[in-house]
This record gives structure tokens, sequence and C-alpha cells, in this order.
């Protein structure tokens, strides 16, 4: 196995493939069940953040989304378990035989099937490239940005792209994004009028703020995050549970992930010291949301 800088096994080959298949088998092996835990809070959260946009489509945007899971889950009402047959099970979509264009046919079919929330639509970010293709032509995203916004700015027509976004979720892909990609995200958003930027009185009352609503190890502290967003005048509160992301992909990553959370001062007894990785919830909502 290969591991990151942070202790954490490296995953990165199941989300380059050209279709999900090594993402849900190796994932499936590890019990990740995040997505489906974080579906009725994103759910809330969404219905929340519609009663300030009576009349209006949301537009969420899920960032670190690979194949677009968030959205299938909240889109098309599936469960992960469902996606997991699908894709790592023993049917004849999930076989080996099957081509990426029986896949997306099967999933293009579960979306007519399933009708699909008519309120919301899901954009995604994402470092890579195939995964978000194939999100996109599986239908689960609605449109998609292949960049990597912790080391440049967005282009102009990615800018048009993240305009009026009215939520921003994540499900762990935070502590390799940082405060530098939700910077970025919240002054596209807002069509540059937060682009002052943390520490500036011109980025707190900026127009069309998007909600954030994301899930962060517990490994990765969130303050930094929190205090970048109170620079434009968000209010950061957590959620007062644990969630279970995964099981540890062995015993040295085990050992690893809690070197680490001792390193950032993060109490492990009952939670990660059992075999787990968990993560918290933190909601930042805009100056004047309820």
């Amino acid at each position: 196995m290969d591991f990151d800088a942070t202790g954490k096994v490296s995953l990165e080959h199941v989300y380059n493939q050209p279709d999900p298949r090594a993402y849900f088998r190796t994932l499936r092996t590890l019990d990740y069940r995040l997505p489906q835990l974080a579906k009725p809070y994103f759910s809330k959260i969404i219905d929340e953040c519609q009663e300030t946009r009576p009349d209006q489509r949301l537009r969420v945007l899920d960032v670190g989304c690979s194949y677009g899971v968030n959205a299938a889950l909240l889109k098309f009402d599936v469960a992960m378990d469902e996606l997991y047959d699908r894709y790592a099970g023993d049917d004849s979509l999930a076989a080996d035989a099957g081509t990426r264009a029986a896949l997306v046919a099967g999933d293009r079919a579960l979306a007519t099937a399933r009708g699909g929330a008519t309120d919301i639509e899901v954009v995604g970010l994402d470092a890579s490239g195939p995964a978000l293709s194939y999100a996109v032509d599986a239908g689960f995203l609605d449109d998609a940005l292949h960049a990597d916004l912790e080391s440049r700015d967005p282009t102009e027509p990615e800018r048009a792209r993240l305009a009026g976004v009215d939520l921003v979720i994540s499900t762990g892909c935070l502590g390799y994004v940082t405060g530098r990609t939700l910077t970025r995200i919240v002054a596209a958003a807002t069509g540059g009028a937060a682009a002052a930027g943390p520490g500036d009185s011109a980025g707190g009352d900026g127009p069309g703020l998007p909600w954030m609503a994301h899930f962060a190890l517990r490994m990765f502290p969130f303050d930094p995050i929190a205090e970048t967003l109170a620079g434009f005048g968000y209010q950061t509160v957590s959620v007062d549970r644990m969630f279970e992301q995964r099981r540890f992909a062995s015993q040295r990553e085990r050992d690893q992930v809690l070197a680490t959370l001792a390193g950032v001062g993060v109490d492990p007894r009952g939670l990660e010291a059992d075999g787990w990785l968990y993560a918290q919830l933190f909601i930042s909502r805009p100056p004047g949301s309820r």
C-alpha cells in the first residue's frame, strides 16, 4: 500500500478510472459510508437554503465529487448499498465484461426511472477528469469543473459556471482542499463581490454568498477554514455527533492516523482508536441567514 503525507492510505488510483467499478469495489471492502450518513443532513440544509431562495432552482456545488455519488444520492434517492450492488456486485451491470457505455446506459435508465429532484442541480468540482466525465455522462451531475483550485484561480469560463452557486458541500476532501479553494469559489459564486477576501469588510456582506456544509475528517482541523470564511461574514457551527467515514485499510494506516490526531490534539478514544476514520459536519451560513 502507498500512503500520503497525512498517513492515510492512497486511493488515488480508484478515482482516475473510466467508470466507478474499482472505486466501489475498493471502498466496499472498507465499509465506506459517509455519503449515506451525510444525505439526510444535506437534504435538510438544502431545504433551509431553499427557504431563503423561494421559487428558484438551487445550484449545489459538490467539491471533490469524484463519480457524483452525493449527487446520485440527493437527486435520485438511491442508497450507498444500492450503488455498491450496481458497480461491485455480481449482477450484469457490474460484470467485468460490461462496457462503460453499458454502465452509463444503465445509470441513465435509473435516473429516468427515479424521476430525479427537479428543485436542485448539482455541479461537481474535482481534479479527476475521468470521474467527472462519468458522472456527467451518467446523468448524476448537471455540470462539472475539472480544476484544482488549490493551485490556481478559476478561469473566466469556470467563474461563469460557478456564478450563482447557492450551496457548497463536501464529504471528506477538506484537508487536501483548504480555504484557498473555498475563497476562490466564494469570489466566483458572488461574481467578484466577495473578491476582497478574508479580513476585508467588503467581503463580509457581498451579495449571493453561498451556504456551506462540509464533512471534515477529525485529523484535519476545521478552525483555519472557519476563520477564512468568517472573513466573509460566515458563521460556522458544528453538528454535535461524529460520522463514520470508513474503516482503516490496515494497522499501519490506523497507527499513522492516530499519530496525526495526536499531533493536532484530538483524542481518538472511542472513535478512531476503535478502527474507523471519523468526520464532523460544519455548517457555515452567510450573514443574515438563520
